[in-house]
C-alpha cells in the first residue's frame, strides 16, 4: 500500500559499524516537489496580497516613481514636501548609494500615499447606491450627481485589471439601519398578512420595543458594525448553519443540474474526467486570483470572500455547533462508487493530470469488482443525520485508526466525485424524468452523497452530471458560477472559445487535451500511466447500529419529500421585458397569485437577495407579499375588476417588488437587522416579545432565482442550449413550497418545487399547474390591454430591473 511504502522512505539504524541509512529516491522526490509546490503557491499568495493592497494601483507604477524621484534629485530639483533630503539626513551618509535609497524610499512614501488615495476614494465611491434607484427606461435621464460618479468609479475600476480579490479592501462595509426604519418596513410587510386585530397588537409591540430594550440591543449592534468587517454575516453563518441540528439532506444543501438540452458523451468515465479537470481549472484560477470578480454594469464589483472555501473544504459535525475547515490544497478527490470509497491522485509527476489519464483512472474504478465491506455502503447516511448524533458517532468511532485516516481523506479531498449507477434522463414528453432527475441530485438514495463536503459531483451511468453542494461555505450564486463556467468550457472545448490551460498544452505539446472525438471519449493519449485509485480502509463494525439508525433516518427523510420541475417554454423574459416590468417581480407576482390559488390565503415569503454590494455580504431577505401584490391577486380574482385596473395593480406591486429588492441590496433590508437584534438578546439574556414572534413566523413560501450569464463566456445566441436547468431545495416550512427558479432565456423558465408529502394542504404537481396558470393568466391580461392600447402603455416600474 501506498501508506506502507511512505511509512519506510526513510529510515536509519545504529550498528557496530556506525550508521545505517536507507531512504528511497522516489518517494524523496515526491516529498521534495510538494514542498517545491506548496512554496510556490506561498509565494504566489505573498504576490497576489500586495497586488491587491495598493489595488487599484498598478504595483509597477513603483518603478516608474521611483525614476521620476532619481530624475529630480540629481538634476537638482526637489521631491515634493523635500522628501528625499529629509530622508537623507537620517541615513548613514551621503555617498551616491544612500543618495539613491533615499530617492527609493521617497518614491515609496509618495506611491504608497497615491495608493492609498486611490485605494479609499473608490471605497467612498462605492459607498454610493443612488445609482440602484435611477430610472433605466428608454429617454429617462441620469441625475448629474450619478452621472459624475459613474465617470470616476469607472476610471478608478478599469485602471487596472482586477485579480478576484483585488476590491476587498475598498468595498464598504454592509450599514446597519436604524430600528425606526427597520420597524417601518416590517409592519408594512405583514399588513397583508394580519387583520386588524393582529395588526394593532402588532404595531403595539414593535412600539414598545423600539422604545424600550430596542435601543439598547441596537447600541451593541452599532459597535459591532464599527469592529467588525460585517455586522451580519459571521452569526448567520454560526446561528443560521452551524448551530442547526438538522440533517444536512433536504434541509441544507442544495443541486444544480447539467445543461440538459444537450448531451457532449453517453460515457459516463469520459463526461466525468472532463468535468474533473475543469474544476480544477477552476480552482486553479481562484487560488491564483485569476478568475475576474463579478462586476455590476461592468464597473462596481462584488465580494469575492465566498470564493475561497469553493474547494479543499469541509462541514465537520459537533455536538452543539459544527465547523468549517478549508484545506490550502489538496492533490486528491474522493470518488465513491457503487458504496465503494477511492483515493484518486489529481496531480503526478509535477502537473495536473490531463482529462485523458483521469478517465483511465476512473475507467478503473468502474470495471474494478470490488464490494464495501459491512457498513460502508451506507456510511454517507451519518452525514444526513442530526449533527449531534454524527458528531457522536465520529468522537467514539473515528478519532483514531483506519477510520480517523480514511475520514480526514475524506474531508482534505477538492471535492467528491459520484459515480452512480443509474442514467440521469430528461425528456419533455415524461416530465417525471426530469423530476427524477432532480430528486437523485437533492437527496439521492441519502447515502450516495457525502454531504458534509463543500460539494459531491454527481455522474450518470449516461454521462449527464449534476452537483450537490454544502450551504454553509457560500450562497448558491457561488456554485452556480463554478458550475455555469465549466458547462461552458465543456461545450466550446472543442473551438476557439477553449479553457487557456487547454490551448496552451496543444500549442506546447501539439494535442489538445479538452472535448470528446468521435467515439464519446476524451481527446488526447496518456502521458503515462496515471496513479491507480486505492480503497480508503474502515473498520465498521462497531458502529453498525449508528450507520443502521443514520440510514433509516434519511431514507424516512426522503421519502416525506417531493420535487416537481417544472419547464415553461410558452414565453420568458422576452416578453416580460416587452411589458416593461423587471423578469424577476414578474416572475414573484406570478408566484403570490399562485400561492393565493392554492392556499387560498397569503403567506410570509422569503426571496434571497444579496448583500455582496459589501465586504463578505451574503445575502437579505424580499419580502415579495406586500400591500401592491395582495391587492393585486384579489383584483385578479374579482371578476367584477377591469383589465386595465389589473395591470395597473400588477404594475404598482412590481414597483414595490423592486424597491424591495433595491433596499435589500443596499443593506435596508428587515430581516437580517431583526436576526442580529434577536442573537444580542440572546447573549444579554433579554426577553422580546416582538423579537420571538417575529423569528418564529414560518416562511412558507421560499423562493430564489438562480442566477446566469456570471462568465463572460457565456453566449446563448451562439450556444443557446448551453444553459443549466439551474437548480433547487428543500421546502423550508413542513406546510409550505421551496421554489427555485431560473429564467433561461427569451422562451425558457425553469421552477423546481418543493414540498412534504405529510402534509395535506401542499402538492408540487397542482402548485406547478397554479404557477404555469397564473403565467398564462399575467400573459393574457397584457396581451389585451396591448390590443386596448396599441400604443405601449408608460410603465410605473420605469424600466428597472435588479
Amino acid at each position: 500500500m501506498a501508506e506502507a511504502h511512505a511509512a519506510v522512505a526513510f529510515s536509519f539504524a545504529i550498528t557496530h559499524e556506525g550508521f545505517d541509512i536507507n531512504y528511497d529516491h522516489e518517494v524523496l522526490n515526491l516529498v521534495w516537489k510538494s514542498g517545491v509546490r506548496s512554496w510556490k503557491k506561498r509565494l504566489g499568495r505573498a504576490r497576489n496580497g500586495v497586488r491587491n493592497g495598493v489595488y487599484p494601483a498598478h504595483i509597477h507604477s513603483l518603478w516608474l516613481i521611483s525614476a521620476i524621484a532619481l530624475g529630480l534629485h540629481f538634476a537638482g530639483y526637489q521631491a515634493p514636501f523635500n522628501l528625499t533630503n529629509r530622508i537623507l539626513v537620517h541615513l548613514p551618509s551621503n555617498t551616491i548609494n544612500w543618495q539613491v535609497t533615499a530617492c527609493f524610499l521617497a518614491a515609496l512614501v509618495v506611491w504608497l500615499s497615491i495608493c492609498f488615495t486611490m485605494r479609499y476614494t473608490l471605497k467612498l465611491l462605492l459607498m454610493y447606491k443612488g445609482w440602484m434607484y435611477e430610472s433605466r427606461a428608454p429617454g429617462s435621464r441620469v441625475s448629474l450627481p450619478t452621472m459624475l460618479w459613474v465617470a470616476v468609479v469607472r476610471v478608478l475600476s478599469s485602471w487596472n485589471k482586477p485579480g478576484l480579490y483585488s476590491f476587498q479592501g475598498s468595498l464598504p462595509r454592509l450599514p446597519l439601519p436604524s430600528v425606526k426604519d427597520t420597524m417601518t418596513r416590517y409592519l408594512r410587510s405583514v399588513r397583508p398578512l394580519l387583520d386588524d386585530e393582529n395588526y394593532t397588537r402588532m404595531e403595539r409591540l414593535a412600539k414598545e420595543f423600539e422604545q424600550t430594550i430596542g435601543k439598547k440591543l441596537q447600541w451593541y449592534l452599532i459597535l459591532k458594525s464599527w469592529w467588525s468587517t460585517n455586522y451580519v454575516s459571521d452569526w448567520w453563518e454560526e446561528y443560521v448553519y452551524l448551530r442547526g441540528r438538522s440533517p444536512l439532506c433536504v434541509n441544507s444543501n442544495f443541486y444544480g443540474t447539467d445543461a440538459i438540452f444537450m448531451n457532449l458523451t453517453d460515457k459516463q468515465a469520459a463526461r466525468a474526467a472532463n468535468v474533473i479537470s475543469l474544476l480544477l481549472n477552476f480552482r486553479r484560477l481562484i487560488e491564483h486570483q485569476e478568475l475576474q470578480p463579478i462586476m455590476v454594469q461592468g464597473m462596481i464589483p462584488l465580494c469575492s470572500w465566498q470564493y475561497e472555501r469553493t474547494f479543499n473544504t469541509a462541514r465537520v459535525p459537533g455536538l452543539e455547533t459544527d465547523r468549517i475547515i478549508h484545506y490550502r490544497d489538496s492533490n486528491h478527490i474522493v470518488v465513491l462508487h457503487k458504496g465503494c470509497y477511492y483515493k484518486m491522485l489529481i496531480y503526478h509527476k509535477g502537473r495536473i493530470l490531463r482529462p485523458c489519464e483521469l478517465q483511465v483512472q476512473i475507467e478503473e474504478i468502474l470495471k474494478g469488482k470490488a464490494t464495501p465491506v459491512e457498513g460502508e455502503e451506507h456510511l454517507a447516511a451519518l452525514t444526513a443525520w442530526n449533527r449531534s448524533k454524527w458528531a457522536e458517532a465520529r468522537n467514539t468511532f473515528f478519532s483514531w485508526g483506519v477510520n480517523q485516516t480514511s475520514l480526514r481523506t475524506i474531508e482534505s479531498a477538492a471535492f467528491v466525485l459520484s459515480l452512480d449507477d443509474e442514467p440521469f434522463e430528461f425528456d419533455l414528453a415524461r416530465p417525471e424524468l426530469l423530476d427524477n432527475f432532480g430528486k437523485k441530485l437533492l437527496h439521492g438514495n441519502g447515502y450516495n452523497r457525502w454531504f458534509d463536503k463543500c460539494f459531491t459531483v454527481c455522474v450518470g451511468t449516461n454521462g449527464r452530471v449534476g452537483f450537490n453542494a454544502e450551504h454553509t461555505w457560500s450562497d448558491a450564486a457561488i456554485a452556480s458560477h463554478m458550475w455555469e463556467n465549466m458547462i461552458v468550457d465543456d461545450l466550446v472545448s472543442d473551438g476557439a472559445d477553449a479553457p487557456v490551460l487547454g490551448h496552451l498544452w496543444e500549442y506546447i505539446f501539439g494535442d489538445d487535451i479538452y472535448g470528446y472525438d468521435e467515439t464519446g471519449n476524451t481527446k488526447g493519449i496518456p502521458e503515462f500511466q496515471p496513479p491507480t485509485p486505492t480503497r480508503l480502509t474502515w473498520d465498521l463494525k462497531p458502529c453498525l447500529p449508528q450507520i443502521e439508525e443514520a440510514t433509516i433516518d434519511v431514507t424516512k427523510l426522503i421519502n416525506e419529500v417531493n420535487l416537481r420541475i417544472l419547464v415553461h417554454q410558452d414565453y420568458g423574459k422576452g416578453f416580460m421585458k416587452k411589458c416593461r416590468i423587471s423578469p424577476d417581480a414578474y416572475i414573484q407576482m406570478a408566484l403570490q397569485l399562485a400561492y393565493y390559488r392554492d392556499a387560498g390565503r397569503f403567506s410570509l415569503t422569503y426571496e434571497a437577495s444579496m448583500t455582496r454590494l459589501f465586504r463578505e455580504g451574503r445575502t437579505e431577505t424580499v419580502r415579495p407579499c406586500t400591500i401592491e401584490s395582495s391587492d393585486w391577486v384579489k383584483a385578479m380574482q374579482n371578476p367584477n375588476t377591469t383589465n386595465d385596473e389589473r395591470v395597473k395593480m400588477l404594475q404598482a406591486a412590481c414597483d414595490r417588488h423592486q424597491l424591495g429588492y433595491q433596499d435589500a441590496m443596499c443593506g435596508r433590508g428587515i430581516d437580517r437587522h431583526l436576526f442580529c437584534l434577536y442573537v444580542v438578546s440572546k447573549y444579554l439574556e433579554v426577553d422580546s416579545p416582538f423579537l420571538n414572534e417575529v423569528l418564529s413566523e414560518p416562511w412558507r413560501l421560499s423562493t430564489s432565482q438562480t442566477p446566469h450569464g456570471q462568465t463572460p463566456k457565456m453566449d446563448l445566441k451562439k450556444h443557446p442550449n448551453c444553459i443549466s436547468a439551474g437548480g433547487g431545495f428543500g421546502p423550508v416550512a413542513d406546510d409550505g413550497y421551496g421554489v427555485s427558479y431560473i429564467i433561461a432565456g427569451e422562451n425558457l423558465i425553469f421552477f423546481h418545487i418543493s414540498a412534504k408529502t405529510t402534509c395535506q394542504q401542499t402538492d408540487v404537481h397542482r402548485f406547478a399547474q397554479n404557477i404555469s396558470q397564473a403565467l398564462t393568466d399575467i400573459r393574457s391580461m397584457f396581451e389585451q390591454h396591448m390590443k386596448d392600447h396599441p400604443k405601449p402603455a408608460k410603465s410605473l416600474t420605469n424600466g428597472k430591473s435588479t
